[in-house]
């Protein structure tokens, strides 16, 4: 039998954020008025990301059209794009001295094009400040629109994912208007 004293020794030992790369990241992204899926997601992983310098990127806003059961992401009716995003984004990576970037965001239904003329802008303006960024970008399925997602090709990021989320069996319980079949055709 174990004594209080020898359990409480090998509990786990959680870290309070802190640290220089973790307050660096956290000053970036508050004064360049940018938002993370880190917080707007409630991540628990958010002070061991950030206190090794990574964090990654939502964009078009911290409001989604979508009600996903999994995601703490506000659901509600969106703001318009910031036009100075892309140039927040990318200034904010530049600044950080990242050499690889997540970059997600929120499922803009409201949007003609779903925000992949908006995905398309970021990518090229992080870019064009960032030319050796290896650039990943976790993109919404855009309403399974093929020109939406021909736009995001056509910009050529090194790495597109797109989140499932679940299996298919739970996807209809889960993902608020998505559908596993085609999820898989957007990959």
């Amino acid at each position: 039998m174990l004594t209080k004293q020898q359990i409480d020794r090998n509990k786990p030992k959680i870290k309070l954020p802190g640290g220089k790369k973790y307050i660096n990241i956290k000053n970036i992204v508050h004064k360049h008025h940018l938002n993370t899926i880190c917080e707007s997601g409630h991540c628990p992983n958010l002070s061991e990301c950030w206190g090794n310098g990574m964090a990654t990127f939502m964009i078009l806003g911290n409001i989604c059209t979508r009600a996903c059961k999994f995601c703490s992401v506000p659901t509600g009716k969106p703001f318009p794009p910031d036009k100075e995003e892309p140039y927040r984004i990318a200034k904010s990576i530049q600044l950080m001295g990242l050499s690889h970037c997540v970059i997600t965001s929120v499922d803009r239904d409201d949007l003609p094009d779903f925000g992949s003329g908006f995905w398309t802008e970021i990518v090229l303006q992080v870019r064009k400040l960032n030319p050796n960024i290896t650039l990943e970008i976790l993109i919404p399925d855009f309403n399974f629109n093929k020109s939406a997602l021909d736009k995001i090709i056509a910009v050529r990021p090194e790495i597109v994912s797109h989140n499932l989320e679940t299996v298919k069996r739970l996807t209809p319980k889960i993902r608020s208007k998505a559908q596993y079949d085609r999820s898989l055709d957007v990959l």
